[in-house]
């Protein structure tokens, strides 16, 4: 009995201290769910789901708000505070996806400091992790979540799960921004070309280019043209057209079961996300009527519809998506080693 008293003392000892390896930052326990997002204090944040349930997932990280929200099937489950980059180490806007995982992850930068519960975004130092919270942009690019936030995230999030960086009150094209959608090939490091359409082409479909990964979606209503994309990488695009476009930049995630099927096509149901500006469309489910708005060729749609599983994103913006608009590039994807 003194040997097995021991022996549990020792595991709770040990277990104490595996704990306690890990820093803490911000509270260790959630808000009340009905607290307003805007009422968080640095360090504070609201998690309201249930452990493994099912449904697409997203994160919105606000860069304006400093706060990142958490959607499941479309619908808020939580949301918390966060530091990102400071002035000179901005975190780049775009669409992402985690590409790595690492609870236990340790900068080779910065001198071995430690990043708990860590899911890459870009090979070249952009991460979700846990962090410094002082109520204001001071990582060196980031995303600072607290701890205890930060663990919950990384045991309900999968490998490619889509994670959207925006930031209110500047052009729409920043959300969706080109240069960081589709920027450098993860294959071999090269500049991926943003070649249009030929004159008279309907569509471009090439999903060798990315044989497995997540989808996502661009569409443009300026330039009347929708891109796919498969692990960053450009996999097809087409020419579009959009009757009673939306204003703005809008963000929608596919979920389970489909519409009714129309000439053939089984459309899957698709929910919007409330990115930053548009926070009230959260868990609005689209209606067909808003699909039919928008014409693609339908070979085009015929190749596409078999890779929309729950979990696709498709961002939609008025703005043009060309490359002379974008600005200089920022580098998401490449193919060196990691380095954080």
């Amino acid at each position: 009995m003194k040997r097995l008293l021991i022996g549990i003392a020792l595991s709770v000892a040990l277990a104490s201290a595996a704990q306690a390896a890990v820093p803490i930052w911000g509270s260790l326990q959630s808000s009340p769910a009905d607290t307003p997002p805007s009422a968080l204090k640095p360090g504070q944040w609201i998690w309201g789901a249930r452990d493994k349930s099912p449904g697409p997932m997203a994160v919105i990280v606000s860069l304006t708000e400093q706060r990142a929200y958490v959607y499941r099937n479309g619908i808020l489950i939580g949301v918390s505070t966060v530091s990102t980059g400071k002035k000179g180490h901005e975190t780049p806007t775009g669409v992402f996806s985690i590409l790595q995982k690492d609870k236990d992850h340790h900068s080779k930068k910065y001198d071995n400091a430690p990043m708990p519960y860590q899911e890459r975004l870009t090979w070249d130092g952009v991460a979700l992790h846990a962090g410094g919270l002082p109520g204001y942009p001071e990582s060196h690019g980031c995303v600072h979540m607290p701890t205890e936030f930060a663990r919950l995230l990384f045991d309900t999030t999968n490998m490619g799960m889509t994670v959207v960086v925006a930031e209110e009150g500047t052009a729409p094209v920043s959300v969706v921004h080109p240069s960081a959608v589709i920027p450098i090939d993860p294959r071999n490091g090269a500049d991926l070309a943003l070649a249009p359409l030929a004159d008279g082409q309907p569509y471009r479909w090439t999903p060798d280019a990315s044989p497995s990964g997540p989808i996502s979606m661009v569409l443009s209503v300026a330039d009347g043209t929708v891109i796919v994309m498969r692990n960053g990488i450009e996999i097809g695009r087409s020419r579009v057209q959009v009757t009673d476009p939306l204003v703005g930049t809008h963000a929608f995630i596919v979920a389970a079961g489909f519409m009714p099927e129309r000439n053939g096509l089984r459309m899957p149901n698709w929910i919007t996300i409330g990115i930053p500006g548009h926070g009230d469309e959260a868990g609005k489910v689209v209606s067909e009527a808003l699909v039919d708005r928008v014409a693609v060729p339908r070979e085009f749609m015929e190749k596409v519809l078999p890779f929309l599983t729950p979990g696709s994103v498709l961002l939609a913006t008025d703005e043009s998506m060309q490359p002379e608009s974008t600005g200089p590039k920022v580098k998401v994807l490449d193919s060196n080693p990691p380095g954080v």
